[in-house]
């Protein structure tokens, strides 16, 4: 998994990539970037394009000066954390910890 921030100088914004590996997300159909920037709903969620090598790429744009906390939803059904984040909080609603991109 890669997270890469591309502060843009026209407005204050931060195009953030997401980049999931094959081997990070197996045989996926669909996996959705899921977080506070989409109140948390998969219907509103960036959907990553899959690449001819069965990864999955995509971008948003955030605004700067703000922490957002994420997770990636594989196939509708499993939730898994971005090894890149630059920092992981408890999700409160269970047990698990939740990525967060700071831009």
């Amino acid at each position: 998994m890669a997270l890469k921030k591309q502060f843009l100088k026209s407005k204050p914004v931060c195009k953030v990539t997401f980049d999931l590996s094959a081997e990070q997300v197996g045989d996926a159909k669909k996996v959705s970037v899921v977080g506070d920037f989409n109140d948390w709903k998969e219907k509103k969620g960036l959907v990553l394009k899959k690449l001819k090598d069965g990864g999955f790429k995509g971008a948003i744009d955030l605004a700067v000066g703000a922490e957002y906390q994420f997770r990636y939803l594989v196939d509708g059904e499993k939730w898994i954390n971005d090894d890149q984040a630059d920092k992981y909080v408890s999700s409160g609603v269970s047990f698990d910890d939740n990525s967060v991109v700071c831009v």
